[in-house]
């Protein structure tokens, strides 16, 4: 298979467009800010372009602006996605209902910092704990924000995320959590977003992900065999034949289950069914002319579904014969595929976040 070079020129100068600023038609993002954040700064950092295609200038300013997004109050501390929600940039104490701590954008928050190389010195981490215990619902499931709002997988994985990050599980009712984790598995052997739901690419792997991150007596497997076994042969039949993965079965393929599954199969130790090269091809085909990687082919990019592409290449990049300058194009360093960040900012993370 001739595969053409990936455009990692084009995909560093997109994301740092979209750091820059967004047109009017992506206004609805500015409540996910943070979540935009990692998604741009995670391409720089697995393309290994942070240092090199950033001043030292803006990396400061982004990291202040994030901090200025930690918000303490009745509930703990936490990130808010962005000062959408308030009259002015300064951060609110104590924070409303309205503009408190927000789990998902807690999690992208913390890795957003580590990607940049923060101290974590300002990180009130007894106030994350309470934030996630505030945030836990009888079930085990988790809210996006503390005694209310949308409760699926995402938001426990983001919380199983933050107390590993944090290596302190003593807000969390683990137990509970993994109960209401086997409510969402399906017979395929993948897991709805929530109890009673459909298979999907994007929750299975926040299951398995979870899963694995929980603290576990020694001896006490995540997945049984059949459970392991099943999974995998859902997930590898999710490859499609574009070379792509789709999320639910019969779907078209979309770049973001690239990661989703491929990660998924990663830690079940399958990665090795992957056909490797088809799905690059199928992730050239995505690129878009001028940077960036889109859902599908002729679609327009976006910084999620370009970072997600370049996870799952990270995970599994194809493997060409020669070292040319196509094939250099391709390789890239290791991806955590539990916390989902380049290995050396995960080192990072361990060695800066928990309480010493």
């Amino acid at each position: 298979m001739n595969l053409p070079k990936l455009a990692r020129g084009g995909h560093i100068g997109h994301v740092n467009r979209c750091l820059s600023g967004l047109p009017a038609s992506q206004s609805e993002l500015d409540s996910s800010r943070l979540a935009l954040i990692f998604y741009c700064l995670g391409s720089l950092d697995l393309l290994g372009a942070v240092q090199a295609k950033t001043t030292e200038r803006e990396r400061i300013s982004w990291k202040e602006w994030i901090w200025e997004q930690q918000t303490q109050g009745v509930h703990g501390t936490g990130f808010r996605p962005s000062p959408f929600a308030t009259p002015d940039s300064s951060t609110p104490k104590p924070y409303t209902d309205y503009n408190g701590p927000h789990l998902v954008m807690t999690y992208t928050a913390l890795l957003a910092l580590a990607i940049l190389r923060d101290d974590f010195s300002k990180l009130d981490r007894a106030g994350l704990v309470k934030f996630v215990r505030a945030c836990q619902r009888d079930d085990g499931s988790f809210s996006i924000v503390p005694g209310n709002g949308e409760t699926d997988l995402r938001t426990l994985y983001c919380a199983f995320c933050i107390c590993d990050m944090l290596d302190d599980w003593s807000g969390v009712n683990v137990e509970q959590a993994l109960k209401f984790i086997e409510t969402c598995r399906t017979y395929e052997g993948g897991y709805g977003q929530a109890s009673f739901c459909e298979a999907s690419g994007g929750p299975t792997y926040i299951a398995l992900a979870s899963l694995h991150l929980a603290p576990r007596a020694e001896g006490v497997l995540p997945l049984s065999r059949e459970q392991r076994e099943k999974s995998i042969h859902w997930l590898i039949h999710n490859q499609h034949g574009s070379g792509g993965f789709c999320g639910r079965t019969g779907k078209p393929a979309d770049a973001c289950y690239s990661f989703w599954c491929g990660a998924a199969l990663k830690i079940l130790g399958a990665v090795d069914l992957i056909d490797a090269e088809s799905h690059a091809n199928f992730i050239s085909r995505c690129q878009f002319k001028f940077g960036g990687i889109a859902k599908m082919p002729d679609e327009t990019p976006d910084p999620y579904h370009t970072y997600l592409s370049l996870a799952a290449l990270s995970i599994f990049p194809p493997h060409l014969p020669d070292q040319g300058p196509i094939a250099q194009s391709w390789e890239f360093g290791g991806l955590d595929p539990l916390l989902n960040a380049n290995e050396e900012t995960i080192k990072w993370l361990r060695d800066h976040v928990p309480m010493r």
